[in-house]
Formats: C-alpha cells, sequence, structure tokens
C-alpha cells in the first residue's frame, strides 16, 4: 500500500473518549479513514469481519480479553491486517509480547499527535514503528552488548523507530547508500532478515548499548 492510498483504519478501546479523540486527530489526515470500531475483542472479531480494515490500532487493557491474544488471534485469521498497539504500558515484556503477537508497531497514548500519525503510514506501507520513548528505553536498557558498530547501532535504532533509508541518511548525515549497506551488515551478523523480527530481535536482546539523545 502507498501513501496516495487510503488507508482503512479500525480501533479497537474501551474508552469511547480515547476513540473519539483518536477520531477527531485522523480527521483532518486525507490518507487515512476510520473505518469502524470496538470497545473489546468480541466486538473487534466480528468488526473486522464486517469492515475489513487495512490497520488495526489496538489497546492492550480491553474487558474480555488481552489486546495482545486479540493480536494473536485476529493476525492468525487475518494475517495480511496490520496491527499498531496503541498503549499506556511501557515495559519492555509488554512490547515484546507484542511483537511475538504479531504487532508492527507500539506506541504510548501520551505520545504526540504527529507519531501516531506517522506510526499509521508507517505500517500501513509495511514498516514499523515504535515510539521514541520506547525505542530509547527498551533499546538503552540493557548492557549486554552486540557485534554491531556504534554507526550500526544508530542505524538499528533509528530502524526500530519507523524510519525509511532517506529520513536515517539526513538524520545521521550519511548518504543512502551508506545507511544501506549498514542495513545489510546488520542483517548479515545478526542472521535476520524482516525488519519487524529485526526489532525484536534488537528488544530481546539489548544489543545497543548506548545511544546519543
Amino acid at each position: 500500500m502507498s501513501l496516495s492510498t487510503k488507508i482503512r483504519l479500525a480501533l479497537v478501546d474501551d474508552h469511547s473518549l480515547v476513540r473519539d479523540g483518536i477520531k477527531a486527530l485522523l480527521s483532518v489526515v486525507h490518507n487515512v479513514t476510520v473505518v469502524g470500531e470496538a470497545e473489546n475483542g468480541a466486538r473487534a472479531m466480528e468488526m473486522v469481519e464486517q469492515c475489513k480494515p487495512d490497520l488495526l490500532l489496538v489497546d492492550i487493557n480491553l474487558p474480555d480479553i488481552n489486546g495482545l491474544v486479540l493480536t494473536r488471534k485476529i493476525r492468525e485469521k487475518h494475517p495480511s491486517l496490520r496491527v499498531l498497539v496503541l498503549s499506556m504500558h511501557d515495559s519492555k515484556e509488554y512490547v515484546s509480547e507484542s511483537l511475538r503477537a504479531g504487532a508492527s508497531g507500539y506506541v504510548l497514548k501520551n505520545s504526540p499527535s504527529r507519531e501516531i500519525v506517522a506510526a499509521i503510514e508507517a505500517i500501513a506501507t509495511g514498516g514499523t514503528f515504535y515510539s521514541a520513548e520506547i525505542a530509547q528505553k527498551l533499546l538503552l536498557e540493557d548492557g549486554e552488548s552486540s557485534e554491531l558498530t556504534p554507526r550500526e547501532s544508530q542505524v538499528l535504532y533509528k530502524m526500530a523507530q519507523g524510519l525509511n533509508n532517506k529520513e536515517m541518511a539526513r538524520e545521521l548525515n550519511i548518504s543512502v547508500r551508506t545507511v544501506e549497506t549498514h542495513r545489510l551488515s546488520i542483517r548479515r551478523k545478526l542472521k535476520i532478515d524482516k525488519p519487524a523480527a529485526l526489532v525484536k530481535y534488537a528488544i530481546d536482546h539489548g544489543i545497543i548499548s548506548s545511544q546519543p539523545h
């Protein structure tokens, strides 16, 4: 999916105020349309069948089922459906479990609105996205190092935030070709090819030990 195509998004959150706030935020985003919403897991399963969204925004705390369990169930039945977790929890365990469940991103509810929109657009176009606070906290909290060079660690950190090659090149003041070279080296060293699996490995193993603020 390209950003020129309307992103069909559905919301799963048990608080109507949260859903209304997200709908209001997205009402001014020209390439996103909210096609459905649900307040619990049971309704979410029905809603996905009825509305056929491209992307599902899911809260973890639902009244009838854990949002991560719901994510796993929905992804098993609809493997092409992308899922973004929007949560108040910033723990490593929740983020790692969301990846195992099949989510493509994790954003905190107190994130800036622009970050939520960026996450939706990144995931809808096949990428991954983790809010800056999540990426920084989780990738820096483990002291275990890896064989990555400092520059490769910086590139991996930016990948976890959902940046594309051009954006990484601009932020790191290097060429796009250099970014591509570093990404290839990271994949070879870690023996991981898929972006989501690469970010999961980074979170699970703390492969980045330091990052400049």
